[in-house]
């Protein structure tokens, strides 16, 4: 874990920044994985709830030899700090009737309210799955603790897979005569 030097500088907690670093999550994963299997639950299927558990499951899984993986789409951020009323579900859609009597792995990236995590949680639970729950990050006002979780936080998490804007067709294509900002007569 590392935090923003700039931020740290002004000596507000509330513009905080933990950098959460490639090599950083990868042991974060593994460990997740190990307290997954000391508490005695060896789940049948792992779940991500997408997008910011997507590559947290996969790891997970690879480290708990979990072939079976499926992801559910919540949307609830609608940008920094700006959250919607209530966490929606997006197609495509988990089949949660095939998950009846099997042991879930619910994973994502933050519990920071934890709706998002207890809206899914239920959705699991009613259609019959024995659900624990894993984060990377939980934060202190959470309603919904996860059952396992690497760190606790209340800064702003930066991780490595958003830490930077969407990619833009003129960057991911240089050279292929897409116009560029140096001028086109």
């Amino acid at each position: 874990m590392t935090f923003d030097a700039n931020d740290a500088a002004t000596g507000s907690d509330a513009s905080r920044r933990e950098i959460l670093t490639w090599d950083e999550f990868g042991d974060a994963a593994r460990s997740l994985a190990s307290d997954v299997l000391r508490a005695g639950f060896t789940p049948d299927v792992v779940i991500a709830i997408a997008r910011g558990g997507l590559l947290l499951a996969g790891a997970i899984a690879y480290a708990l030899g979990t072939k079976a993986c499926g992801s559910i789409n919540v949307e609830f951020y609608s940008g920094i700090d700006e959250r919607l009323p209530e966490p929606v579900l997006h197609p495509p859609m988990l089949d949660a009737p095939a998950l009846v009597g099997k042991r879930v792995l619910l994973v994502d990236d933050v519990s920071d309210s934890g709706r998002t995590l207890a809206k899914v949680l239920a959705l699991l639970t009613d259609a019959g799955a024995e659900v624990q729950s894993a984060t990377l990050y939980t934060k202190s006002h959470t309603v919904l603790e996860p059952d396992f979780s690497y760190r606790r936080t209340d800064d702003w998490i930066v991780f490595p897979w958003s830490a930077l804007p969407p990619v833009e067709l003129a960057a991911a294509n240089p050279g292929t005569g897409a116009a560029s900002a140096e001028g086109t007569a």
